[in-house]
């Protein structure tokens, strides 16, 4: 340790620039200096191949235990390894290990980077990242710091996971399996939700002031102010991921505590819906059949039962030619069309709530924006009744709510603090129950219910509805029990005989069943070729009919 002290005190420029040392007391002339030092062409990072040089992350599983999977989160630098044992499943972050040279050096850098950062002006991700790996190797190279490549990059590595991001739990943004991040308190293993593993114990604990310092950066980083006063703080992260945050012991006796849901960047569509099994063909192509002609809609079911995945997938039905205005109190919706508006609300910045804007606030201004669609991410409160005002009025919306049956959402709607009236529930055409279940022991997703709102009876408040399909556990398959009265009503208002309403259905049928057999299932990828079938019909259907869809998609696209 007195070595490397000695061997990074000798750095005059560093210490005469940023450090304690430096007799200048103006700002203005620490920059001047410091720019003699950084108007340069920035440095990069040497090339690194791990089949020659070696790897620069190692692990071997551990007696007791069988690696269920492996795969990469930031190669070559991080991964993950799913272990068992007799009694549970675990989540292992492999990240490189440092020696206690590579440590202290890692903290002397990471000291003197605290007054470097600020000389910076930098907005992008890509240019905050080759801006802190100049500023790395302008250091190393001021220390004279004698280090192998593997180590440089190690260096780097964690710099940029601890500046830039958030420092343990970094890597486990980059996992396209993680749903849910967890941590409940102060020396309690980190618990994460995989899509494959369900909940999972994984390697990452907290200490007390450790912990407290990055639920403030979290907070921080994302424009948030988190206190003792203020302690409870939901937030957007960088990446879109939703994050619930408590500080100290006074709330959470265990300690400070958050939880991140995590956004997906490439959404849900609706071939990821059928190949999940949440809905089967025939329910695919009655949803694009009712929401490309405007009715209503409101996806109801419990926590994590799907309905802002499905809410979103279907939406992508929604003609291009529209305007949608989209209202969240959370980001979680994507859509790939251009004449969409995005709506998210905001707490306020005093005790006094002064500034707060929100679900109802931007739902009343949405309907002064004359929007052919609105999608409301899930109605709890006021908001709920101008949305029904809305449908009222011609507006074809989509909505969620958190309900298990068909009688609960009607409770829910009519009652506090939401109290719908029962003559406008009717405005509402379709409702549509998600649940999550349990198949074989592996937690699935399924479309409990779908139904049609046919009228409500104004005295009893009873609701009049029309079931189309239930999902069947034993048989894990959806049955068709009704007929669509939506559907015969679109068939009169297009002027459509029976024959044309069944030839529309079944050109939307090959389109979905093609583009699942042929995995396209990104969310640009699918808009494209439903916008492409409302306008030119014809041209997608050949298309099908030739094996051409795909290269149709890349010409569109480019």
């Amino acid at each position: 340790m007195n070595d490397v002290k000695g061997k990074l005190a000798k750095n005059k420029v560093v210490s005469g620039l940023f450090g304690k040392k430096s007799n200048s007391n103006s700002i203005a002339e620490v920059v001047k200096k410091a720019r003699s030092y950084f108007d340069k062409p920035l440095r990069t990072l040497p090339a690194y191949d791990p089949e020659k040089e070696g790897p620069l992350v190692d692990f071997i599983v551990p007696d007791g235990l069988k690696e269920l999977e492996r795969y990469w989160l930031q190669e070559p630098y991080s991964f993950v390894s799913i272990l068992e044992d007799r009694r549970s499943t675990y989540y292992r972050l492999i990240e490189p290990s440092l020696t206690k040279f590579d440590k202290e050096l890692l903290e002397r850098i990471y000291e003197d980077f605290q007054d470097i950062l600020i000389l910076g002006s930098t907005h992008s991700k890509s240019e905050k990242d080759a801006f802190l790996v100049d500023r790395a190797l302008f250091l190393l190279e001021r220390y004279k710091a004698d280090i192998s490549k593997a180590t440089l990059l190690k260096i780097i590595y964690y710099l940029k996971r601890n500046l830039l991001g958030y420092e343990k739990i970094d890597p486990l943004l980059y996992d396209p399996y993680i749903e849910d991040i967890s941590c409940d308190g102060v020396g309690v293993p980190l618990y994460v939700y995989h899509n494959r593993y369900l909940n999972v114990e994984c390697n990452i604990t907290f200490e007390e002031e450790e912990l407290d310092a990055l639920v403030i950066k979290m907070c921080q980083l994302n424009n948030k102010h988190v206190s003792v006063s203020q302690p409870i703080v939901d937030a957007t992260i960088q990446d879109g991921s939703r994050l619930q945050a408590v500080l100290g012991r006074e709330i959470t006796p265990r300690g400070s505590s958050f939880t991140i849901r995590k956004f997906r960047k490439d959404p849900m569509t609706p071939i990821d819906l059928l190949g999940y099994k949440t809905c089967d063909l025939d329910m695919l192509v009655y949803f694009w059949m009712v929401i490309e002609n405007g009715h209503n809609m409101l996806f109801a079911g419990g926590t994590a039962s799907g309905k802002t995945s499905i809410l979103n997938a279907t939406s992508l039905f929604m003609p291009s030619t529209t305007k949608i205005v989209s209202i969240e109190d959370t980001r979680e919706l994507l859509l790939y069309h251009n004449n969409w508006v995005s709506g998210v609300a905001r707490e306020g910045f005093a005790a006094d709530s002064s500034g707060e804007i929100t679900m109802y606030d931007l739902l009343r201004a949405a309907l002064r924006q004359r929007p052919d669609y609105i999608i409301v991410g899930e109605v709890r409160g006021s908001e709920a009744l101008t949305l029904f005002q809305a449908m009222s009025t011609g507006h074809a919306t989509s909505s969620t709510m958190h309900a298990g049956d068909v009688q609960t959402v009607v409770n829910r709607l009519t009652h506090e603090p939401i109290n719908v009236p029962h003559v406008m529930l009717q405005s509402l055409n379709v409702l549509c129950i998600q649940e999550q279940v349990y198949i074989e022991e592996k937690r699935v997703r399924r479309t409990r219910s779908l139904v049609e709102v046919l009228n409500v009876d104004p005295e009893t408040g009873d609701l009049g509805i029309n079931e189309l399909f239930n999902w069947e556990p034993l048989e894990d398959c959806f049955t068709k029990v009704g007929d669509s009265h939506i559907l015969q009503e679109i068939m009169n208002v297009r002027g459509w005989d029976t024959s044309q309403l069944r030839n529309e259905m079944e050109n939307r049928r090959k389109i979905l069943a093609y583009m699942y057999e042929k995995s396209i299932r990104n969310y640009v990828q699918v808009s494209i070729v439903v916008q492409a079938y409302q306008t030119h019909p014809k041209m997608v259907m050949e298309a099908i009919e030739n094996d051409t869809l795909e290269s149709m998609i890349q010409s569109i696209a480019a």
